[in-house]
């Protein structure tokens, strides 16, 4: 498997080697830059930027909003000041999330761990999937069977998407409810129940979504 390779752009040279040192440690591919004019040459070559925004040269929001146009790249941003402000404007200038300077090595992987899922769920949600007959349209959420539409909710079509992108994997309900309903497990799964039996009734075929007794589902062929 591909290392993800991440970006520190940080202006003090001891907290960059301690951060990539500690990333390479837990498997990432991780180097480090110090100014911003660096930064705008070499993230292109990163899957996700950790970046300071106290630069020695050019503003950090600056290059946030530099990277954020030319792309969806992930940003974290890192800031020396603890106020509501400088985490509302590193938002809206498109970092991803934002952490204090003194957050430890530790809570900085775990940021982007957390950023990283992010970003797959949402690039596996645009995926368009064709199986046999049923095309799914991830962009413009559309599903047709045999050529004709099948009109399905929000929720059911993000219930089809996700068994439909892993066809050779039992998907727990746990994870269903975790990844479409956004909630834990100590809900009733009873939700699960109802909108696989609305999915099944639409495709038309039970045999579109199998059950695998006391684990989950998994995609069928119709």
């Amino acid at each position: 498997m591909l290392k993800i390779r991440v970006l520190v752009v940080e202006g003090d040279a001891a907290t960059a080697e301690e951060r990539v040192r500690y990333l390479q440690r837990q498997g990432y591919s991780a180097t480090s830059v110090g100014t911003g004019d660096e930064a705008l040459r070499a993230y292109r070559q990163a899957d996700l930027v950790v970046l300071d925004l106290d630069l020695p040269d050019i503003d950090g929001l600056e290059v946030c909003r530099s990277i954020r146009e030319a792309g969806d790249k992930p940003v974290i941003a890192v800031t020396t000041r603890d106020t509501e402000l400088d985490r509302v404007l590193a938002l809206q200038a498109g970092a991803d999330d934002c952490v204090l300077a003194s957050c430890g090595v530790r809570e900085m992987a775990a940021r982007i761990e957390a950023v990283m899922r992010r970003t797959h769920a949402r690039s596996e949600s645009t995926r368009n999937i064709s199986m046999g007959p049923l095309h799914i349209d991830g962009r413009s959420r559309e599903v047709r069977l045999h050529g004709g539409p099948v009109n399905l909710t929000a929720k059911e079509f993000e219930l089809l998407h996700i068994l439909a992108s892993e066809p050779e994997n039992v998907i727990s309900r746990k994870e269903l409810m975790d990844r479409v309903w956004e909630t834990s497990w100590a809900d009733s799964s009873r939700t699960i129940d109802t909108h696989v039996s609305s999915l099944r009734a639409k495709l038309g075929a039970g045999s579109w979504v199998i059950t695998i007794r006391g684990v989950g589902y998994r995609m069928g062929h119709g």
